[in-house]
């Protein structure tokens, strides 16, 4: 019973884990001004926030950065996850 409520505990730790980094992004894109961004330059400052948090995380099974294919597959799953 306890390995349950441990195994719950740890999985909903990394679900709000992923909801935190998106909200990250959100509340990181505000202009030089202290203004929100809109529009296009939200757009672009949310895909390069989203691109910078899963960079670091683009390594294969063998501790390798992943290149070609496999790193464009990799990175489009994550950024929509994110």
């Amino acid at each position: 019973m306890m390995k349950r409520i441990f195994l719950a505990a740890i999985v909903a730790s990394f679900a709000a884990g992923s909801a935190l980094a998106q909200e990250t992004c959100e509340s990181k894109a505000v202009g030089k001004d202290g203004k929100p961004l809109a529009g296009a330059a939200k757009t672009s400052f949310l895909k390069k926030c989203k691109e910078d948090a899963c960079a670091p995380k683009a390594v294969g099974s063998d501790g390798k950065p992943l290149a070609g294919a496999a790193k464009n597959s990799f990175m489009k799953k994550c950024e929509t996850s994110a």
